[in-house]
């Protein structure tokens, strides 16, 4: 399915159906594409989806933090979305959901977590090394999934070119170390909000631990298991992450 990107003032992003608003947040490596079925499910029962494309690489440089994205968010909701929102993020999206859920908790409605960030993951470190080699981007890739058939081509094509990109790579290192000084234990028992945590149970990245302490250190929380599903549940196993999502959402009304 195509969307059509919307241009605003310093946004731009995708919004799908009506009804109440949800608001996508991509990984580090991620983009819209990770999202596509959910999309497609959720704007046709009574949703209005929005995926913004988050300023990753715009940041300037003493800017380029988990924080800085958590405040475009906060305007992005503000501006376009003008109501609290559920928030769903994947990896570092739930790393900056989980900060904007706590900065500005009246703009989160509801706030999901899969495969995020925020106490331990495993990372490429302060660098990408053999980035020139493509066939060790590719098993780096195929890491993140059970399935490595997930990692098609032209998603390993895209990890090459950005790592391989000394702009964009700087900037990805950057926001990897970010997220991995901003360790949110201590804050999570903060969260008031309802959320929902949905997580691979054969994710590497963020390991199985990483959702049981969110489950118990976040208050009023939920965890459901995909069983042979890697770190981007939503986009291995969209069907099984769609219906367990949505009949949390309605379950919460």
């Amino acid at each position: 399915m195509l969307f059509k990107t919307k241009k605003e003032k310093k946004f731009q992003f995708i919004s799908e159906g009506e009804g109440q608003p949800i608001v996508l947040l991509q990984g580090l490596m991620g983009g819209l594409s990770n999202f596509s079925k959910l999309i497609s499910f959720f704007s046709t029962k009574g949703y209005k989806v929005y995926f913004p494309e988050l300023p990753i690489y715009d940041l300037p440089v003493l800017n380029t933090n988990l924080t800085s994205l958590a405040k475009f968010v906060a305007k992005f909701i503000e501006e376009e979305v003008g109501e609290p929102a559920t928030v769903v993020g994947n990896s570092m999206g739930g790393h900056v959901g989980l900060i904007l859920t706590l900065s500005r908790p009246e703009l989160v409605k509801h706030l999901v977590l899969t495969g995020s960030s925020g106490l331990y993951e495993r990372s490429f470190g302060d660098s990408f090394p053999r980035k020139s080699d493509k066939e060790y981007m590719k098993r780096k890739a195929q890491e993140v999934f059970y399935d490595p058939e997930v990692a098609t081509d032209e998603l390993v094509d895209e990890v090459f070119s950005i790592v391989n990109d000394r702009g964009k790579g700087i900037k990805t290192v950057m926001l990897a170390r970010s997220a991995i000084k901003h360790n949110m234990e201590n804050e999570l028992h903060k969260i008031q909000v309802p959320t929902c945590i949905i997580w691979g149970k054969q994710d590497n990245v963020t390991p199985p631990e990483v959702a049981v302490e969110m489950d118990r250190l976040i208050p009023d929380s939920d965890l459901f298991w995909i069983d042979k599903c890697g770190h981007a549940a939503m986009m291995e196993k969209p069907d099984e992450f769609n219906e367990i999502l949505y009949k949390w959402l309605e379950s919460r009304k």
